[in-house]
Parts: C-alpha cells; sequence; structure tokens
C-alpha cells in the first residue's frame, strides 16, 4: 500500500505544461498566412522548439501542444521531442477557451504556455508553490489586462485596460487545486456562446473570488519576449530586416524593385474572403497588396 501512496503522491507533484499553438496570429501578417507564429524561427531556433527544451531542461517531458491553424505544420515535434498534439477545430471560430476545454483532463499542476512566447533565460526552473500569472510592468497607458494584487501578491482584480500597471503576459501556472476548481466552472461556462468567444482568462477573472488564490509573478523588461508585428520582431532579430523569410514580401520587394527592409508597418484589411489582403509602407507612403489579384495599389 505504501508504494501505491508513494507514487500517487509523485503523481500528485508531477508537473506538465500545455503550449497554446492553435491561433491564426492575424496581427503577424503577411508572415503568419505562410507559417503559424510558433514555428518562427527567432535567433536561430524556432520559438515552439526553444519553449520545449526549456520545459525538458527542467525535467518536463508531458507536453501537449494544442493546434489548429496549419496544424499540419507541427506534427514533426511529436517525432522529434515525444510531445502530444490535441487539435482544436474551432480555431478560426473560438477563442482560446476552446483549447483549454480541449485538455481539461490534462490539467493538474500543469504550465500554460504561448508558443509565440520567448524567454531568454528559463522560466520554468524551481518549484512555483503555488498558482501564478506571469506579468511586466507597463509605464503609461496599456491595453492589456492590468492586474490588481495585495500585499501577499494575490490577484484580487483583473481589468481590461489602464496605465503604470503590472499586466498580464507569457506562461501561467495552475496547481492541481486551482486545476480542479477551474475544470468546474470552465465545463458548466462553456456552454455559453460569448465564453466560447472569449478567452479563459475571461472566466478566472469573472471567478475569481471562487478559485484557489493566484499569485502575480513579476518579471523584469525583456524577460519575457512577444513580438506582436514583424516591425516588433525585427527590432529584437535584426536578421529578419533584410530577409523576412516571406515569400510574399519578397514578391512585394521584386515588385517594387526594392529590398524587403524597406517594407514595413504591415496591417490586415478585415475583408470577407479566404485570400491576403493588408496595407504596408514603403518609405513615407502607404500602399495596398491584393493577394487576389496580386496588385500593390499606392493609397
Amino acid at each position: 500500500g505504501s508504494e501505491m501512496c508513494i507514487r500517487d503522491r509523485m503523481n500528485d507533484q508531477r508537473r506538465n505544461a500545455i503550449i497554446m499553438a492553435a491561433g491564426t496570429s492575424s496581427r503577424f501578417i503577411p508572415l503568419s498566412s505562410e507559417i503559424p507564429k510558433g514555428l518562427l524561427e527567432v535567433k536561430g531556433e524556432i520559438l515552439i522548439e526553444r519553449q520545449i527544451r526549456q520545459l525538458r531542461e527542467v525535467g518536463i517531458n508531458e507536453i501537449t501542444i494544442v493546434v489548429g491553424y496549419k496544424a499540419d505544420k507541427f506534427s514533426y515535434l511529436s517525432k522529434k521531442y515525444g510531445v502530444e498534439l490535441v487539435m482544436n477545430e474551432d480555431y478560426y471560430r473560438y477563442n482560446n477557451t476552446s483549447s483549454v476545454i480541449r485538455v481539461l483532463d490534462r490539467l493538474g499542476n500543469t504550465y500554460i504556455c504561448s508558443s509565440d512566447n520567448y524567454f531568454p533565460d528559463n522560466v520554468f526552473s524551481g518549484d512555483p508553490g503555488q498558482s501564478y500569472y506571469s506579468a511586466l510592468y507597463a509605464n503609461g497607458a496599456t491595453g492589456e489586462y492590468c492586474i490588481k494584487a495585495d500585499s501577499e501578491n494575490i490577484i484580487t482584480e483583473v481589468s481590461v485596460g489602464g496605465h503604470d500597471s503590472w499586466y498580464m503576459i507569457g506562461h501561467v501556472y495552475f496547481t492541481r487545486e486551482f486545476s480542479d476548481a477551474f475544470k468546474e466552472i470552465l465545463s458548466v461556462e462553456y456552454e455559453k456562446d460569448e465564453v466560447k468567444q472569449g478567452y479563459w482568462e475571461d472566466v478566472y477573472i469573472r471567478h475569481i473570488n471562487h478559485l484557489p488564490p493566484m499569485a502575480v509573478r513579476k518579471y523584469g523588461e525583456h524577460e519575457i519576449e512577444e513580438f506582436d508585428s514583424l516591425d516588433e520582431l525585427r527590432m529584437f532579430d535584426p536578421s529578419y530586416i533584410s530577409d523576412t523569410r516571406s515569400s510574399v514580401l519578397k514578391g512585394i520587394a521584386r515588385n517594387m524593385d526594392c529590398s524587403e527592409e524597406f517594407l514595413h508597418g504591415f496591417k490586415k484589411i478585415p475583408h470577407e474572403g479566404d485570400y491576403l489582403l493588408f496595407s504596408f509602407r514603403k518609405d513615407d507612403d502607404s500602399y495596398l497588396y491584393n493577394e487576389q489579384d496580386n496588385s500593390i495599389t499606392r493609397l
């Protein structure tokens, strides 16, 4: 009996990780139309592979990747790293709650990560001891999810937008106790359409008083890197300035008889249909690229 007890206790303490990689990252136009953001190479390493490596370095080998958009491009990872892929067929119409709902059975002592974060140093080392949400500090105004915490660093409230505030970004850690409580709430809440359209964080915020405490874990500037656009990535990895790795942008550069470094400020234009439509800048002029007829129009 005692052997089983020890095994159960070890299972109870064992940590695992879920990496969310289902989304389309439409702000990362036009690269995201060619490759999922988590598969971008940054400073010589594929983003998601770097994260898998960092998790494995601290002994976390049970890693699940939730895929959706261009899912087949991730399939090599299961052979290469022994990770498990779970498909989210709703990736194109629902938000990240639709990814979490598919891995409810895997929530225990669990890191929940975004495939597109870059951690210069390994953030997963050491025993977290309690649930936490990572945070960076915003000087001035921000549209991010801003955190209020008590003197023990426990999150008491989260609001969308604020200023001079710690805000949610990066990885999250659930203890088993938190996971068990959150699973119960989400499985009921997920029946509602607005929950499917929203983030799991919204569910957490609404039920914050009925869930075990979650701390805020504060990181210094540049300890968690996230790139929302090609321009931001270029600042971090200058190799993208002259080589965007994008066949679309290489085509535009050829067409406009310039090098890729002169193209910047890419913005997706909402439209019906399955083709690429975005604006960009060259020098001080704005242009529209329309994939349907492969046209470039000056705005």
